[in-house]
């Protein structure tokens, strides 16, 4: 296609678009209405995924080691743990420190098991590599030599981890289900402007225009559509998000969950919504025109 071509289809689309100004106004409304619906709920499936991801993080293994064990059987145990597949740090604590947990916990009535009365055990907290190897390194922790006990969360973790898989996939389904709905609705009302026009496309036909020279300007101004109704949301989530990022993330302080920071997620998030405005407009253009050029 000549670059004179293109120039005057890109013109074409913008004189299109100001000539049928409320069709205009009507499509551009469906495409923001439809991706602020898709936007809010990306930004809340990826925050779910991200604190989802910090809950799984911090399930790790406690291994308990044998009251009877020495200091050098302790360590050689810690050695052999370090040293199992899938283990990405392990860390020390003991009994005192265990102690002073509980009792930070559950209040200072514990604090009459300190000295010789503290029942607890030293303990090595293993974290794996990913999550889901927790169950595998707890299983072959426990048949170490000096291990009393191998605790990993058990039938609680695996329901954690299932739970989070599941929260996964269905929120795909249903932003894939969601952006497969915006085509629709965006087609539909694109044909609305499309139909307006038929008599114009009839013209071009009878006078030996080809199928994609009618179609160029049509799929350039659904793009523009699908454009200029991606950037409201865009600009609407982003205004919500920084403001109800800075409110959540105040029941957060001092824990190990968080939130996306606005920036770059932002920035992803509004790069994608535009680049599916684009697409969408540009297919929903497609669609709808295809059955008029048929004469």
């Amino acid at each position: 296609m000549k670059l004179r071509t293109i120039g005057r289809h890109i013109k074409e689309s913008f004189k299109s678009l100001f000539r049928n100004g409320w069709m205009s106004v009507a499509a551009v409304s469906a495409v923001a209405v439809t991706l602020l619906l898709v936007g809010s709920f990306i930004a809340m499936l990826m925050n779910v995924n991200k604190l989802a991801s910090d809950v799984e993080n911090d399930v790790s293994v406690r291994v308990y080691i044998d009251l009877a064990a020495s200091e050098d059987e302790q360590k050689q145990l810690g050695e052999q743990l370090e040293k199992l597949d899938k283990v990405d740090s392990v860390e020390y604590r003991t009994r005192e420190q265990e102690l002073k947990q509980v009792v930070g916990t559950y209040g200072d009535e514990f604090n009459l098991f300190k000295g010789d009365d503290n029942p607890l055990h030293n303990v090595y907290i293993v974290n794996t590599t990913q999550p889901e190897f927790t169950k595998k390194v707890a299983a072959e922790a426990e048949k170490m030599e000096f291990v009393s006990q191998a605790n990993y969360g058990g039938a609680e973790a695996d329901a954690l981890f299932d739970t989070m898989k599941t929260v996964r996939n269905v929120g795909g389904i249903i932003i894939i289900t969601l952006i497969l709905t915006a085509v629709f609705l965006i087609s539909n009302t694109i044909r609305i402007t499309i139909f307006s026009r038929r008599t114009e496309i009839e013209i071009m036909k009878l006078v030996g225009a080809t199928n994609w020279f009618i179609r160029w300007p049509f799929v350039i101004e659904g793009a523009l559509i699908g454009l200029i109704g991606a950037a409201i949301p865009v600009a609407i989530l982003s205004i919500v998000y920084v403001y109800g990022f800075d409110a959540i993330s105040n029941y957060f302080v001092g824990t190990y969950f968080s939130l996306l920071t606005p920036s770059p997620f932002l920035y992803q998030l509004g790069g994608l919504m535009l680049g599916i405005g684009v697409v969408i407009g540009a297919i929903g253009s497609l669609l709808s025109i295809r059955r008029f050029l048929k004469i």
